[in-house]
């Protein structure tokens, strides 16, 4: 994979995070290196000149006033990374890690920030070897930038906080050498450069929208099935009545929900005793069209924050003149980021309301008009069935509710109120984190219920009653994990393999248009 600083994609984000180490191997192709060069020989320029550059010959934040000396700006350097690495909370895991690792390098690339090839390359070696720092998760203000988190990653760089490598949590500079890599001394701006930046929420955001885009169309396949279990009618997915209401996302849903159930023998034509279903099963094509549209917003903000650059300050060079500025800006911060990913968790914390309540139908035969045994087992009482899985999944739902209250509407002054307005966008990818989880787990036990209900289903109108062109796939694959409860068992186990259906892929090949 070849880096470029311009064409860098979620696709390539979710290769590199979930991949080997070297699988693909990540380099500098040639344009980029010449970008990355020219700006460190600028650097080197302006101290040459004497000229005064904020982080460059300048102190950071508060002290961008107090004028470093020449002999001085290495260690000024080398003392940002230490004194930024104050995060705290669980680490990183893996995958998030090679994700935040490739993105700051994709951005240092386009030569607009002053690190050096050589202190570049040694990022990327540490990614392509398996060299993974060892980030907490929490301490980002979302402006200027991740700081925090992007100074633990830069430790290792310089031989110094932890790492993991080969599955062993070593020092930095014992993970570097057992790799065959060797740290560097920063040059100027270089600390800066490697600090100062959204990659942490960045590769955050791009691995939930990817996330995302899987749970929306596992939501379709479960609201489908759930559709089958309660002797639905597919009639409100009609064509002609969402092109009387032409959001694009909306009838993409309804045409997916068609095709998902084209053939089945579990639905209901017209009746007129009993004309339409509650809105859980009816809107469908509503709310999880207006969930797609989120995700479809969140995905844009991304793609432009995966090819941008983000620090403080910016170096530029007019070409005609060999004239070099260097301008301090906010591209550091992360409102954009912030905003999406507070509207995607508002739309995920939906798409799990929605299944939540679809739940409750399949297990409360009061609701579904006893079209399925109360709770979905034959002996209540002294079965409880899937009384609980509702009550796990309303749970989590609320936790939901909580968590979606908007981070970015939050603020608080750092710097000596320099830095008097920030992003929270860190918090807001790791609610909205949280949020995909449990709508994954919500899922997961609408799948397994809906399947239960298929199966009390059959026993009513026979064991060759054809389910719908998706949702009989789906069906097969939930029973490869997930048994027909007879009586009362351990469920959890059940619930988590089918929700390890839905985070391995494993279901996504029948679930979107």
């Amino acid at each position: 994979m070849i880096l470029d600083g311009k064409l860098l994609t979620i696709k390539q984000v979710i290769q590199v995070a979930f991949g080997e180490p070297g699988q693909p191997e990540v380099l500098i192709g040639k344009t980029g290196q010449q970008q990355v060069e020219r700006a460190a020989r600028a650097v080197q320029e302006l101290l040459v000149r004497g000229e005064i550059a904020y982080g460059i010959t300048t102190g950071f934040g508060a002290f961008k006033d107090k004028i470093i000396s020449p002999d001085q700006v290495e260690l000024l350097q080398r003392n940002i990374v230490m004194s930024h690495a104050v995060g705290t909370g669980n680490l990183f895991d893996i995958p998030t890690t090679r994700a935040i690792m490739l993105i700051r390098a994709n951005t240092l690339t386009r030569g607009h920030s002053g690190i050096r090839l050589e202190t570049l390359n040694l990022l990327l070696a540490m990614l392509n070897e398996g060299v993974h720092p060892c980030i907490p998760e929490k301490g980002s203000l979302g402006a200027s930038g991740d700081l925090a988190p992007l100074a633990h990653m830069a430790l290792v760089m310089i031989g110094m906080g932890e790492a993991e490598y080969q599955g062993e949590i070593l020092p930095g500079a014992d993970a570097l050498q057992r790799a065959g890599l060797q740290p560097v001394e920063l040059a100027a701006k270089e600390g800066l450069a490697l600090t100062n930046g959204t990659s942490v929420m960045t590769a955050l955001g791009a691995l939930l929208v990817h996330q995302s885009e899987c749970l929306y169309g596992v939501a379709d396949v479960a609201g489908a099935l759930s559709m089958e279990a309660l002797h639905g009618t597919p009639l409100a997915f009609d064509e002609r009545i969402h092109q009387l209401r032409p959001f694009p996302r909306q009838m993409d849903c309804a045409a997916n929900m068609r095709k998902l159930l084209a053939g089945s023998q579990f639905t209901r034509d017209y009746d007129p005793s009993n004309v339409q279903d509650a809105y859980t099963l009816r809107c469908i094509p509503q709310v999880h069209g207006a969930v797609r549209d989120a995700i479809a917003y969140t995905r844009w903000v991304m793609d432009i924050e995966l090819n941008s650059v983000t620090d403080n300050p910016l170096i530029f060079f007019d070409d005609e003149s060999g004239e070099i500025s260097v301008l301090s800006g906010g591209n550091f911060h992360g409102e954009p980021l912030a905003i999406a990913m507070d509207y995607l968790a508002i739309a995920l914390t939906e798409l799990g309301n929605i299944a939540e309540r679809r739940i409750m139908r399949l297990t409360d035969d009061a609701s579904n008009a006893h079209v399925l045994p109360a709770f979905l087992t034959e002996k209540g009482g002294l079965n409880s069935g899937f009384m609980i899985t509702q009550y796990t999944a309303a749970a989590l739902a609320t936790e939901n509710k909580v968590l979606s209250h908007p981070a970015s509407v939050d603020s608080i002054p750092t710097s000596a109120n320099v830095e008097d307005h920030v992003s929270m966008g860190l918090t807001a990818a790791l609610k909205l984190r949280q949020i995909a989880s449990n709508v994954e787990h919500i899922l997961a036990t609408e799948l397994m219920a809906a399947a239960q209900g298929i199966d009390f289903r059959r026993a009513e109108i026979g064991a060759d009653a054809q389910l719908g062109q998706g949702t009989g796939e789906v069906y097969k694959l939930i029973r490869t994990c997930a048994p027909f409860i007879e009586e009362d068992t351990l469920l959890y186990k059940y619930i988590a393999a089918v929700k390890d259906l839905i985070s391995s892929g494993r279901l996504n090949f029948c679930a979107m248009v």
